[in-house]
């Protein structure tokens, strides 16, 4: 019998990359998303079913995963890619912005994470994989908000390893760099123009961040590192995608906290 993957945020970008690329290699696929009429093409699917889930409503998440469970049975991957990008000044983003960030990208992966693992317990098998960020290993400017929330991610994902290895679930981390995705458009980015101190700061960002932007990857990579990682049988937890982000690996695995700052005080101008 074909195999049963969930995906949130499927409405677009990696999470949409993703349900197609395992539609197409003939799993049964529960994509999810916020609004399910964003669905397209894959509603459409015979293997696919799209109903909705926001990971900040507990009541959303248990709906889809009864749903997924009553259509396939059993779900065998989780896949925890919903999320969004909150930059720019501390002072000027209101807290709850900040709030909504890490409901989102740390609170929703827990509490999806949370409603599928009964499952696999009683199996005692299963994927959870985990859409993590480069930016969970690295800062950098006005990125304190997201930066934090990937940050989570990574510490969540280590310490979830051991506990769910007892039912035998593995867990894996996707660390990818710049994917070409609508996600710098959708993302909310804070600036107060009335605090002249930080402008320098908030113009050096821009020009820089449009320099990295031309090394990123295409998103069908960023599908095909989550797949393998889904389905390797492996006990590998961290899968890094993309040029930009191994550079940055291998360049942090160089430094101590000290040198790390200078370089990229000096990549920004700063």
């Amino acid at each position: 019998m074909a195999q049963t993957v969930l995906i949130t945020g499927c409405s677009a970008g990696i999470g949409r990359a993703v349900a197609e690329l395992f539609a197409d290699r003939g799993w049964n696929v529960v994509a999810t998303m916020r609004s399910p009429e964003s669905a397209g093409e894959l509603a459409g699917k015979r293997n696919v079913l799209v109903t909705a889930l926001d990971v900040t409503d507990e009541d959303s998440i248990a709906a889809a995963v009864k749903k997924a469970e009553e259509r396939f049975e059993a779900i065998d991957v989780l896949v925890n890619n919903a999320g969004f990008g909150l930059y720019g000044l501390l002072e000027a983003t209101s807290v709850q912005s900040i709030r909504k960030q890490f409901e989102t990208n740390v609170v929703g992966l827990l509490a999806t994470t949370r409603a599928v693992v009964p499952g696999m317990r009683k199996r005692r098998s299963g994927v959870i994989v985990n859409v993590g960020s480069i930016a969970g290993k690295m800062t950098y400017p006005l990125g304190t908000m997201y930066n934090g929330t990937k940050f989570a991610v990574e510490g969540i994902s280590e310490a979830l390893r051991f506990e769910l290895r007892e039912i035998g679930v593995r867990v894996k981390l996707i660390e990818p760099g710049i994917i070409y995705t609508n996600f710098a458009n959708a993302m909310e980015f804070n600036n107060d123009e009335s605090l002249a101190v930080y402008q320098p700061l908030m113009q050096k960002f821009g020009a820089t961040m449009e320099e990295l932007w031309k090394k990123g990857t295409e998103v069908a990579v960023a599908a095909e590192t989550i797949y393998e990682a889904a389905t390797d049988g492996s006990n590998r937890l961290r899968y890094l995608v993309g040029e930009d982000a191994k550079t940055w690996a291998t360049m942090l695995a160089g430094m101590d906290s000290e040198q790390y700052f200078a370089n990229m005080s000096a990549m920004f101008g700063l």
